[in-house]
């Protein structure tokens, strides 16, 4: 092996680069920079020359909780929870060891064939999760990948090159639970038979490396195996272990692991956000003595079905108001034994249970089956994220164990016996994993559902236990009053809908009468729009594809400044031409529909339908120019919620083998004269922060501070130093966070730039409690189940259905309806409007855009207390500076001015006329 002398500056380089490249997590990071520690400690951990001992020795003295290495050869164990990222940490690990120290030669086990083949893809280029995206050291010349399917080929054209030395990296990828099949009755695996290609046994060129690295994924499954007793032969230099559990079943319990120096448990995994949070769930003053056996079941699988549909649908509504992917969820059902499962799937799929609902969306994970076979029913399993695969329930007996790495798995049903730590443990790991790979904000789209009537108190009490890491929260479930959400449902604009037929999509496939809403409401001759505008197969077709040509001039604002432009005869030839091009490459039936058709005719009554449905947003870009200075204005620091006491800063250690106490008393590392320097010194660390511009302010603020503790909380000099050593950053941070608030930035000018002259309308989605729409002009008596309710009738609305958060919206939109000339309540992402909320730069959604006979208007309702709310006036700032920015634009362009209204909701009401809330504005 040829090393890389790599100095320290340079490592340090390498791991904040492969960090920042793979964007590695708070745990993947430390865990890499870990292995650097321990290579620094102990250089010879990878070299040839190796004292096991020693070294042991050595790694001990950094790692305390590393007693002994378990194997013939160094081995370290990384002990990351489900769910953060093991496979890409992999990566990282062979990205470091080949950058820094030349290492090429990767053998990697897998623990059975489903991880066997989920590693063989993640080590692909071009694949969704490739561990090597961003490296690019790999881009050009990728790893070359060897499996136990193709090593007696691959491996000996790859053996070495004509100088002897190979030059790419080698990762070698087996799956031990067939080198375990292959040596029971003490016969050597096929990997030890010699092969015609190497001339010698594979197993024993491996042996003969001399950089040799051995990764171990989920390692607590192969411990005490035959196969792993084969693989120490390998004689690896170094020998790396992943898993979630670092312990070995024995009949006398669990067996730590004693080879561990990163230890990450799924309680930091939560708390950190990496994984769905844990919830367990029953019905509101339950009692199972009520029941009997068989009747709780029902009970438990009917709220597990109904939390279910509630998920799903919460998870439709959030994939198209983010338009992100969309996440099938499914149901785990958790049964005693395989009669007991056959069983549970013939109710589920009977006649009796939701109608039949769930006939043929239910499949049976069958315990008795093994080898082969056990593999190949998993790896059916693995479709189950697929939104295409009907599958919504699963029934299994305790065989769903690692490399099921599904992230769609929401509801947890057991209806097994289990104490309560064992049933919280192996009912989670399986669906810990995030779907959008962190947490969203939205309760339903990160929570795991445990469905546990009968044994709910146990769990709660078992996850308070202060032993116990995991922590689950509470959902009470109502009994099935109605309420619950009943569908979720995607709505296109009415110009979507005009061209395609449609505008709702539901997500549990009913079909809203949105025609029959707006005919009871147009009935008064008014309802010739609902006439199809378009007819056959080919004017269809035909219109979607102008409409598409249409809607692509947006982003060419110089040719189309609005929508309007689209009317030139220019522009009309060139999507004439276009529309062409795309229907000659239809079959030729279409072409033949298509030569009836007045194309030009039809590109005409497309644009003109186009400029009716649209109101002029434009995309707008507001950049600084020129010198840009930027500052914070000085202010009196708020300490009050600051309570800082000095610390004991000895530690206490107690052997929980024998329950002797020792202390180990700390002393400050470096004290500073100036007790502002505890705080300057991490105030600094801030990117906006430069200690050369805000010398001056950053001292006066630390001053505060100390000032404040000093004459206010009246501590001694010694103890003020305790508290600023001990919590400086802590101090530092409360500082930060309120000069944001006082933060100013000022340019020279400022370079307006827009770059689309008007925005289709994006989809909306709602969930609602029920499966109709309601007319807009409907007096709802329970005004708080206007959230949950659909609204149509609507003769001017760019969309035939909307959804308000209040009566007032409902009123407001009637003002509308009679008043404006279209209209319609942006989704997010419609506007890129952003305001400053403390910290945090948020993105502003109005309730209502009207276009007028003269303006266009962006208008929010408040309750009249809220008006001078600092949230409420920054969204008014930044939105009438949006809007004076889009007048300007389209002043340019024989467009209509916008203006920005805030109205209190006392003066909406139905008699007012829209220039009447002017005056009140």
């Amino acid at each position: 092996m040829t090393a890389i002398n790599m100095n320290n500056t340079n490592k340090s380089r390498t791991l904040n680069a492969i960090t920042g490249r793979l964007s590695l997590r708070k745990p993947q990071e430390q865990s890499l920079h870990a292995l650097a520690k321990a290579i620094d400690a102990a250089p010879d951990v990878i070299s040839s020359n190796q004292d096991v001992a020693a070294l042991l020795k050595a790694l001990s003295a950094e790692f305390p909780t590393l007693v002994d290495f378990e194997r013939e050869f160094p081995s370290l164990c990384f002990a990351l929870a489900t769910g953060v990222g093991k496979t890409r940490l992999m990566g990282a690990f062979i990205t470091y060891l080949h950058l820094a120290y030349g290492i090429k030669n990767f053998f990697v086990l897998a623990p059975n064939l489903t991880i066997y083949n989920k590693l063989i893809t993640d080590f692909t280029p071009n694949t969704p999760k490739y561990v090597f995206t961003g490296i690019a050291e790999f881009a050009v010349e990728p790893p070359v990948v060897i499996t136990g399917d193709n090593y007696e080929e691959k491996g000996a054209q790859l053996k070495n090159d004509m100088f002897g030395d190979a030059l790419d990296v080698r990762i070698n990828i087996f799956n031990i639970s067939k080198i375990v099949s292959e040596v029971r009755g003490g016969k050597a695996p096929r990997i030890k038979r010699l092969s015609e290609y190497l001339g010698d046994s594979y197993f024993s060129y491996l042996a003969e490396l001399d950089d040799l690295v051995l990764l171990m994924d989920e390692s607590h499954r192969y411990r005490a195996s035959a196969g792993m007793r084969a693989i120490n032969e390998l004689k690896p230099r170094l020998g790396l272990e992943l898993t979630a559990t670092p312990f070995t079943e024995s009949n006398k319990g669990p067996v730590p692991f004693e080879n561990v120096i990163v230890d990450y448990p799924l309680a930091c995994a939560m708390d950190d956000g990496f994984v769905k949070e844990p919830a367990v769930v029953t019905q509101r003053n339950f009692d199972p003595k009520q029941y009997s056996q068989e009747q709780l079941e029902r009970v438990k699988l009917e709220d597990g079905v109904r939390l279910h549909e509630a998920t799903k649908l919460e998870l439709f509504t959030y994939a198209k108001q983010h338009n992100v992917k969309q996440v099938k969820p499914f149901m785990l059902v958790i049964a005693r034994d395989t009669t007991h499962a056959a069983q549970l799937l013939e109710l589920i799929e009977s006649d009796g249970f939701f109608n039949g609902r769930y006939q043929g969306k239910a499949i049976q994970v069958d315990s008795s089956k093994s080898g082969a076979a056990e593999e190949e029913m998993i790896l059916r399993l693995l479709a189950v994220e697929s939104v295409d695969e009907p599958t919504e329930i699963v029934i299994h007996v305790n065989m769903l164990k690692e490399g099921w790495d599904v992230t769609n798995l929401y509801t947890i049903v057991p209806l097994r016996a289990a104490n309560a730590r064992t049933l919280i443990e192996q009912s989670i790991g399986r669906g810990l994993r995030l779907p959008y790979g962190k947490r969203t904000g939205v309760d339903a789209v990160d929570r795991l559902n445990i469905v546990a009537h009968d044994r709910f108190q146990e769990i709660v009490d078992e996850a308070n236990n202060p032993n116990n890491p995991l922590r689950m929260r509470q959902v009470i479930l109502e009994k099935d009053n109605g309420e619950q959400p009943k569908d979720s449902v995607a709505v296109t604009s009415k110009l979507e809908a005009l061209v395609s037929g449609s505008s709702v999509q539901s997500a549990t496939g009913h079909h809203y009468d949105v025609k029959g809403v707006n005919a009871q409401e147009n009935s008064g001759g008014e309802n010739e729009r609902e006439k199809p505008i378009f007819n056959g197969v080919a004017e269809k077709e035909a219109a979607k594809a102008a409409l598409r040509v249409l809607q692509s001039y947006q982003n060419k604002p110089d040719v189309a400044p609005t929508s309007k432009s689209l009317l030139n005869d220019e522009i009309q030839q060139q999507a004439y031409k276009a529309v062409s091009e795309h229907l000659s490459g239809k079959q030729q039936s279409l072409l033949e529909e298509e030569e009836k058709i007045d194309l030009h005719e039809l590109i005409s009554k497309t644009t003109k339908l186009v400029i009716e449905q649209t109101i002029d947003i434009p995309r707008i870009m507001v950049v600084p120019s020129g010198e840009v200075t930027y500052g914070y204005t000085p202010f009196m620091l708020d300490m009050g919620n600051l309570n800082l006491q000095p610390s004991n800063r000895d530690l206490i250690i107690r052997s929980l083998q024998t329950d002797e106490q020792v202390s180990l008393s700390s002393q400050i590392s470096h004290k500073y004269q100036r007790l502002e320097d505890y705080v300057v010194e991490h105030l600094v660390d801030y990117d906006d922060i430069s200690y050369d511009e805000h010398a001056e302010l950053i001292y006066d603020l630390a001053s505060q501070a100390v000032n404040y503790f000093r004459d206010v909380r009246e501590y001694s000099e010694d103890e003020l130093h305790n508290i600023f050593f001990g919590f400086g950053k802590r101090i530092a941070d409360t500082i930060h966070a309120q000069m944001a608030e006082h933060y100013w930035e000022k340019a020279s000018a400022y370079e307006v730039t827009v770059t689309a002259g008007f925005i289709p309308l994006k989809d909306a989605a709602y969930t609602t409690v029920d499966k109709e729409i309601h007319s807009v002009r409907t007096t709802v008596q329970d005004k708080g189940k206007i959230k949950k309710m659909l609204f149509g009738g609507f003769k001017r609305c760019l969309y035939d259905v909307q959804k308000f958060d209040s009566d007032t919206e409902r009123t407001f939109a009637l003002i509308l309806e009679r008043e404006a000339e279209k209209w319609f309540k942006p989704v997010s992402g419609q506007f890129q409007i952003f305001y400053k909320d403390g910290v945090n730069q948020r993105e502003y959604q109005p309730d209502f855009v009207a276009e007028l006979k003269d303006k266009i208007v962006m208008v929010e309702t408040k309750a009249r207390g809220d008006i001078s709310d600092a949230v409420v006036v920054a969204k008014a700032e930044a939105a009438k500076k949006w809007c004076n920015n889009a007048s300007e634009y389209l002043a340019k362009h024989e467009g209509k001015p916008w203006e920005y209204w805030l109205i209190p909701h006392d003066e909406v009401t139905e008699n007012r006329d829209l220039p009447g809330f002017i005056s009140a504005i």
